[in-house]
C-alpha cells in the first residue's frame, strides 16, 4: 500500500466531487479507509505541484505516476470510478 496524493484547488468543483467520492469509498470498505491520502492544495505547494506533469485536479499520484487526472466536464460517477481504480492500485503496491 502507497500513499496516495490527490492535488486540487480550493474552490474548484470537480476537486469538491472528488472529496465527497473519497469519503464514500473510504466508508464503503475498511481497506479504502485504511489508504494513506495526501491532499496537496496546488497554490499552496507550486514547488512540489510543477514537479508533477498535470494540467487539470483533481489529479492523483502514487508514487510519482500519474494515476488519474480529472478532464472538463466529468461529473460524481465518473470521478468516483477513477478514485476506485487508484485507491485499488494503491492498495495491490
Amino acid at each position: 500500500m502507497k500513499e496516495l496524493e490527490i492535488f486540487h484547488l480550493s474552490g474548484c468543483p470537480y476537486c469538491a466531487m472528488a472529496r465527497k467520492a473519497v469519503a464514500a469509498l473510504q466508508a464503503e470498505k475498511p481497506e479504502f479507509a485504511a489508504l494513506p491520502i495526501r491532499w496537496i492544495e496546488e497554490r499552496e505547494n507550486p514547488a512540489l505541484a510543477d514537479s508533477r506533469d498535470y494540467y487539470y485536479v483533481p489529479a492523483v499520484f502514487c508514487g510519482g505516476e500519474k494515476l488519474y487526472e480529472c478532464s472538463p466536464g466529468s461529473d460524481y460517477a465518473a470521478i468516483s470510478e477513477q478514485l476506485r481504480g487508484a485507491f485499488l492500485h494503491s492498495l495491490a503496491e
